[in-house]
């Protein structure tokens, strides 16, 4: 499949469905594309939707089946795009950083396919705001998904979810006063059940 050059063809894309409830339009979506004018159209489609379609079927699927309605905050970059947000620090990491991570349609230096997406659980977000407890949904993913990396940010305890061939399963975050790595290959805390961490989370939610 070629990148498309027309509207009809753009389309003709956004209609390829990822899994039971994701298009790929649903992840095209970009600020920095629609304010400079910067086309946020992969260059090959066909790695985007199959790296797309396992982040929803593996991920965005079943933490939409146990916790309701997710919110697509940032997801697919085209180099193009993430290129520019990177020299005008507009919170885009290095190209060859985000390749198998935003940037869906490139393999990552090891070879490795992979996808990632921004993500609100609207559902999570007053226990979250009442609580400042990321770490249960966190747990809860480490604990149930075959996530590659997780990384928690401030606002609305959205977070970038990865699904990746070569996973390293790695959480981080930027919410103070515990910013940094919860967990990471090697360290104690990594393997194992942590369900007494999101108990709460689970018995507020009702799930």
């Amino acid at each position: 499949m070629r990148q498309p050059s027309s509207v009809k063809g753009l389309e003709y894309l956004g209609r390829v469905r990822l899994s039971s409830n994701f298009f790929l339009r649903d992840f095209l979506y970009s600020e920095i594309a629609t304010i400079h004018a910067i086309p946020n159209i992969p260059d090959d489609p066909e790695l985007a939707i199959a790296a797309g379609t396992a982040l929803c079927q593996n991920l965005l699927e079943p933490l939409q089946a146990r916790f309701g309605r997710i919110a697509i905050r940032s997801a697919y970059r085209s180099s193009a795009v993430n290129h520019f947000g990177n020299i005008n620090k507009l919170n885009c990491s290095r190209n060859q950083a985000n390749y198998a991570g935003h940037i869906w349609d490139r393999r990552d230096a090891d070879g490795h396919m992979g996808a990632t997406a921004c993500i609100v659980i609207n559902r999570f977000v007053p226990y979250y705001e009442r609580t400042g407890d990321w770490e249960a949904m966190a747990w809860w993913v480490h604990d149930h998904l075959p996530y590659g990396e997780m990384e928690f940010f401030p606002k609305l305890a959205a977070f970038n979810l990865t699904w990746s061939e070569g996973p390293r399963r790695r959480i981080s975050s930027y919410i103070p006063p515990r910013r940094g790595l919860l967990t990471d290959p090697g360290m104690a805390n990594w393997s194992g059940r942590h369900d007494s961490a999101y108990a709460a989370m689970l018995g507020e939610l009702g799930t």
